[in-house]
C-alpha cells in the first residue's frame, strides 16, 4: 500500500477556485468507484491550508489519480495558487 500526505497553503483569493477544483478530483473519485484509491482533503482553521491524504493499493492506481483529467487540472496552476508550495512525503500507519 503506498500512502501520501500533501499539505499546501493557498493564497486567500484563490481558496474558492482551489476548493473548485478538489471537488472535481473527488466527482471523478465518486464516479470511478475504485476502492483500490482512497483519498481525504482537510483544511485547516486558517482556511488556506490544505493536507491530501492518500493511499493506493499500487503503484498503477496511483498513476491513475495522478493521470486523471480533474487531477491534470487541480494541478496545472498549483503553484500559482500557492502561498506556501505542496510539501508531500510518504507517510506509514503503525
Amino acid at each position: 500500500m503506498i500512502k501520501v500526505m500533501v499539505t499546501y497553503k493557498v493564497k486567500p483569493d484563490r481558496t474558492a477556485e482551489n476548493e473548485t477544483l478538489v471537488k472535481a478530483v473527488y466527482d471523478e473519485l465518486r464516479q470511478n468507484n475504485d476502492p483500490d484509491i482512497h483519498y481525504a482533503t482537510f483544511k485547516l482553521d486558517d482556511g488556506q491550508t490544505y493536507t491530501h491524504i492518500a493511499s493506493f493499493a499500487s503503484p498503477e492506481k496511483q498513476a491513475e489519480l495522478t493521470e486523471s483529467k480533474s487531477f491534470q487540472a487541480f494541478r496545472e496552476n498549483l503553484p500559482d495558487r500557492c502561498e506556501v508550495p505542496p510539501q508531500p512525503a510518504k507517510i506509514e500507519r503503525d
